[in-house]
């Protein structure tokens, strides 16, 4: 008698959160996923360091760097299946290992979340100038700007209002700014493709070679880099599922639009990718996407030398600045809305305050939960801004790594170790609740290993810190990790001597779902 996911037995101890149930179906699903990863944004501030790393084989790691993802995101949709939870990571490493490893889980989607959002508010911030004033708007391009900051926090206050009203809501603005930027993208692309190819290409310009799509001739060590650095531009993803509970067909839907996501981000990037560094080549000068006076945005710049800078060609220029600027504020919404709810579903099982589990008589959004996210990314924006020596916030993002790297891999394990018992019953069980979601958890892992060794180094990223007496130099990235990690510690001893309930269960349910016999 075989055994389908689907008739597995369902969980003890499923509790209902209050949210708004079938509001969102499968497309709608897909785009909040697809935003959540902020695809432009990622590029542009991405793209340089690829480069750096593997130069014209950047498509071959967008490649590569898909595959971890995609069986990841396998994981997610099985153990989705078996409890659509909006708590994902925290819930189902609770299940499977225990509550300290599922609390470890969900700190880490907390802390991945509130340190990506200085950068997205400060993009945000100034891509309104550059929107109104041009890519060389003076108060755009100085980060620190009191008037960039208080249009990066003013982003971070609408978002926040907009989850709080409602997922309906939410999703309709992220339709709107996601067609913005997937359309923008595509005619980038292709624009970029026509004219390095045609008769009268610029003079940066590289024919373009399906030998990009392998990843042969580059070093061990760079190969690696440039992977690690494009998991980060995948991230995001997980929104899909972080919504479940208020998706129609929450077992199933959440988990095919996670996966749908992945294939969507991977067409993009390899497509993008392609296209502008075909125009753009990889020199130092110029447009070349290795001139460092470009590092933090490298579509923007060429906005205007692809398209032209007069008639419909500046208005698509112009277009191009607001598709960055709508990504990050797509990422900015959909980054609340996961932690919003990872927190929701902690408080519901007793792991955090019970305030954070607090629902909207009339929205059924989070409300505490929600608030606490916008306020918790602007306590951390402020002062980061201002941080001298350095680029604090460049370093934070780059921090964001390890914590991905550790709870999706963390996600993928755990169905394998939920579904152990179930995993020979069939061959579909045995690779996508077995094999595949293993693979995806080891590379991830390996990954972080990775970019902790690299992250410790002081020269690295943009800032570092000096051990006193000992004139140690550590990276700001480790330090940066290493504080939000001892921040969870403090949260967890907390809530272990104020809440012992939660921390004494072995698990939420039993070890293994039950097999049910076919009808």
């Amino acid at each position: 008698m075989a055994t389908t996911t689907a008739e597995l037995e369902p969980v003890e101890e499923y509790r209902d959160k209050g949210l708004k149930t079938g509001a969102l179906g499968l497309v709608s699903s897909v785009v909040m996923g697809v935003a959540s990863t902020a695809p432009a944004y990622s590029l542009a501030a991405t793209l340089f360091y690829v480069v750096v790393f593997v130069g014209l084989k950047a498509p071959s790691v967008a490649l590569l760097a898909f595959i971890p993802m995609l069986l990841c995101s396998i994981g997610y949709s099985e153990m989705n299946k078996a409890d659509p939870d909006c708590g994902t990571t925290f819930t189902w490493a609770t299940r499977a290992f225990g509550p300290k490893t599922g609390w470890a889980g969900g700190w880490a989607i907390v802390a991945a979340d509130i340190l990506v959002m200085a950068s997205l508010a400060q993009v945000a911030g100034q891509y309104m100038f550059f929107l109104f004033q041009g890519p060389t708007s003076a108060i755009g391009q100085d980060a620190t700007s009191v008037w960039v900051l208080l249009v990066g926090i003013g982003w971070i206050v609408a978002m926040t209002t907009i989850c709080y009203i409602g997922i309906e809501v939410s999703v309709w603005l992220q339709r709107l700014l996601l067609t913005v930027e997937i359309i923008m993208l595509f005619v980038l692309a292709i624009t970029a493709l026509v004219k390095a190819t045609g008769s009268h290409p610029p003079p940066t310009a590289v024919t373009p070679h399906l030998s990009w799509l392998l990843p042969t001739g580059l070093p061990f060590s760079a190969f690696v880099s440039g992977i690690v650095l494009m998991l980060f531009i995948y991230w995001g993803w997980d929104t899909a599922v972080s919504v479940n509970e208020e998706t129609a067909d929450k077992a199933r839907t959440p988990g095919r639009a996670a996966i749908i996501s992945t294939v969507i981000l991977l067409l993009c990037y390899v497509i993008v990718i392609f296209g502008v560094q075909a125009f753009a080549g990889v020199g130092a000068k110029g447009i070349g996407l290795l001139n460092t006076a470009h590092q933090f945005d490298v579509l923007s710049i060429l906005g205007n030398v692809i398209f032209g800078a007069t008639g419909f060609a500046a208005v698509l220029a112009r277009l191009l600045i607001l598709m960055i600027l709508t990504s990050a504020s797509a990422s900015t919404q959909t980054t609340i809305l996961p932690t919003a709810r990872t927190t929701l579903s902690m408080a519901a099982y007793a792991a955090i305050p019970q305030p954070f589990a607090k629902i909207h008589p009339r929205f059924l959004t989070p409300t505490t939960s929600t608030i606490w996210m916008g306020l918790a990314s602007i306590a951390l924006y402020i002062p980061l801004n201002y941080i001298s020596g350095g680029n604090p916030i460049a370093d934070a993002v780059t921090a964001i790594g390890l914590y991905i790297a550790f709870y999706y891999g963390l996600t993928a394990f755990s169905c394998v170790w939920y579904y152990r018992k179930t995993l020979t019953s069939s061959v579909r069980n045995l690779f996508m609740q077995g094999i595949l979601p293993f693979l995806g958890g080891g590379i991830m892992y390996a990954a972080g290993l990775i970019s902790l060794q690299s992250d410790w180094v002081w020269t690295t990223g943009y800032t570092h810190w000096t051990v006193p007496g000992l004139h140690w130099k550590v990276g700001g990235i480790f330090i940066i990790a290493f504080a939000s990690a001892l921040a969870g510690v403090i949260g967890f001893i907390y809530m272990r001597a104020t809440a012992p309930a939660f921390f004494r269960k072995q698990t939420l349910t039993r070890s293994t779902p039950t097999p049910v016999p076919d009808e």
